[in-house]
């Protein structure tokens, strides 16, 4: 019996303390798990705004006890923000930050470690680490100060496109974080350009600047928009184009260039011909002229007796006039016929030239509907992106979904968990309360086994004695049968 008690002694220890090194190991786990989450997104404040850097631990536990810190690495010294045992250190704290930051003490129960920041200034934009060092967990926060001194955007007209249009050039400064360009004609439809130009300051800020080509097809109202949407911030300004810059572009393209020079050459060449004829016809009325007077003088000058060489001399002159005449004649007909080749030259060389504008103009046409078949194109493309950031955005939202689902799930397996805890580590205080009741009864067993052994010393030494009585008896019983035997005798 004595065997059996000991060796529940020695047993009834080890299950408690088994049920309490795993309930041990189990917290331990549970410590392992717990994150310090932050906000996936960048944090942006205007300069003078009251913001909030969200940090939270997960699961929610009570951490009003704890080391929490606040700080950023690019600072001297860089803490921003610091809580040991109850109380915020401001001695360690950087001076920029001094009466501007404070925890949410009433949420610290519930794991929240967000921090406000009052009065933002530029100078406090930069990367935010948000610590615990018992978990040695942390995430990080960005924040990102946007500028109030932008400029509203500056048009300007820098030249025409003999082959597309009227040249606009927008110019935009003071801008942080970097913003985006976009031209709207006057339905409000985005104009396609190209890439934006950005120039950043020694002191952070961008200038952005952006050239558009437009068209008539587009208006004559265009603006320009500077916007940065994570600051919901925008400026915008308006301009109209006259219709005559269109006009002068439309007149200067190439091929009506091209006719033009050609039929100012063949009208020049045409006036030059004609102004060569009518000089040579004149230069041969002022000789007939000339001779006539001539003659006449001499018919004047000459006396009666020589009528006959002078009617000699008047045939010479005009068989001479005659042959002039002829000679004239065909140098005009020769002429007219070179003016009528040139005529025909020119006639070719103007079908010639209506031909190839007629091609250019079938290739301008073409170019227009490759332009307007890429232009649905890139709408189909727009609409095919469209669809794929919906998509994608189903899809984060289901995976949010599927992420708070899963949250709460493992939440629930954590408070059974926890219950689990709870009823284990009642166990272990009702098989301690047990030990300690069988340890007393065990005392008590002890005790009476070792009065019983002392009963049984005792009433074995007092048999001991009736028996050491009991022989002395005997003995002397003998003793006096013999002695009485002896008289006897």
């Amino acid at each position: 019996m004595l065997h059996q008690t000991d060796g529940l002694s020695l047993q009834s220890p080890l299950r408690p303390l088994s049920v309490l090194l795993f309930h041990l190991l189990l917290i331990h786990s549970c410590r392992g798990q717990y994150e310090v989450i932050g906000p996936p997104q960048p944090i942006v404040a205007g300069v003078g705004d009251d913001i909030i850097l969200p940090c939270h631990l997960k699961p929610a536990v009570d951490v009003t006890s704890e080391i929490l810190e606040w700080k950023r690495s690019d600072l001297n010294p860089i803490f921003v923000h610091v809580r040991r045992a109850g109380q915020d250190l401001e001695k360690i704290r950087n001076p920029s930050y001094k009466g501007r930051t404070s925890l949410f003490t009433d949420e610290l129960k519930h794991g929240n470690i967000s921090l406000k920041l009052s009065k933002v200034q530029l100078s406090d934009k930069g990367t935010y680490e948000c610590y615990m060092p018992v978990h040695d967990k942390q995430s990080s926060v960005e924040l990102v100060v946007a500028s109030d001194t932008v400029s509203s955007p500056d048009i300007s007209l820098q030249g025409m496109d003999r082959n597309r249009g009227v040249i606009l050039n927008c110019e935009s400064a003071g801008w942080y974080p970097e913003p985006e360009v976009l031209w709207l004609d006057g339905e409000g439809k985005l104009v396609s350009v190209g890439p934006t130009e950005t120039i950043r300051s020694p002191d952070g800020l961008y200038t952005v600047s952006s050239r558009v080509t437009v068209e008539t097809r587009h208006g004559n109202n265009f603006t320009c928009r500077v916007q940065q949407q994570n600051i919901n911030q925008t400026r915008e300004t308006h301009i109209h184009v006259p219709d005559d810059f269109f006009d002068v572009q439309s007149s200067s393209s190439p091929v009506t260039v091209v006719l033009a020079v050609s039929l100012a050459v063949c009208i020049v060449f045409s006036s030059a011909v004609v102004f060569f004829v009518c000089k040579w016809r004149q230069k041969i009325k002022t000789k007939r002229s000339r001779s006539e007077e001539t003659l006449m003088e001499g018919n004047r000058a000459a006396p009666a007796s020589s009528s006959w060489l002078t009617s000699w001399n008047l045939y010479k002159w005009f068989k001479d006039e005659h042959q002039r005449r002829v000679e004239a004649e065909t140098k005009v007909e020769s002429l007219t016929a070179d003016v009528q080749m040139l005529k025909e030259e020119k006639e070719k060389s103007v079908k010639q030239l209506i031909k190839e504008l007629e091609t250019k103009n079938k290739e301008l046409q073409e170019e227009k509907t490759r332009r307007e078949e890429a232009e649905e194109e890139v709408e189909n493309l727009k609409t095919e992106l469209q669809t794929k950031v919906d998509s994608l955005t189903a899809d984060v939202q289901k995976l949010k979904e599927e992420k708070e689902k899963s949250e709460k799930q493992l939440k629930k397996e954590l408070e059974t968990k926890n219950k689990k805890v709870e009823s284990l580590t009642a166990d272990v205080q009702k098989l301690k309360e047990e030990k300690e009741k069988s340890e007393k009864q065990l005392e008590t067993k002890k005790q009476e086994l070792q009065d019983e052994k002392t009963r049984r010393e005792k009433a074995e030494k007092q048999v001991e004695n009736l028996k050491t009585e009991l022989q002395t008896k005997q003995d002397n019983s003998s003793s006096a049968s013999l002695s009485s035997r002896g008289n006897v005798q």
